[in-house]
């Protein structure tokens, strides 16, 4: 069993889930809910928002747990989380060596190119040439160190 919630969300990505799942799944606990809740959840994430290769889906699942933690349903309390948000974004651009949190220039892709909505076959050679696994594992290690420096609000300790 995985020890750390980077490891635990690299873990999940061999089992088949996509970038974003993976980094919800590892906290569904701390967010109250089931890791099938987690992965439905942020399912439309993975490749980029839906294999549109945007905003990378680890970093989107990051944010999704971020929400779920210190987000608030009062519009006058944006700030805090946006806050942490662009942090934690400035930190996962700078990990990953290209300055981004966009899927396709993290994979090294043009504009539409590998975008279409059927998921890549997953063969050893997918899982040899992606920067995935690595970069879920980062986006997870993010959360969890950002969740030990910022005690969670109440209704989640």
């Amino acid at each position: 069993m995985p020890t750390s919630k980077g490891e635990l969300a690299y873990s999940l990505f061999f089992a088949g889930h996509n970038c974003a799942q993976c980094v919800a799944m590892a906290f569904a606990p701390e967010m109250g809910m089931s890791a099938e809740r987690a992965a439905q959840l942020s399912a439309g994430f993975g490749g980029g928002f839906g294999r549109l290769r945007e905003v990378c889906g680890a970093f989107s699942g990051a944010v999704l747990v971020l929400g779920a933690l210190y987000g608030s349903a009062d519009p006058a309390q944006k700030t805090a989380l946006y806050t942490a948000v662009q942090a934690l974004a400035a930190q996962y651009a700078a990990q990953s060596g290209k300055e981004t949190i966009i899927c396709r220039e993290l994979l090294g892709l043009q504009k539409g190119e590998n975008a279409g909505p059927a998921a890549t076959p997953r063969t050893p050679g997918f899982y040899q040439k992606r920067p995935c696994p690595a970069l879920i594992r980062a986006a997870a290690e993010l959360v969890e160190n950002y969740i030990a420096e910022h005690p969670l609000p109440e209704e989640h300790a």
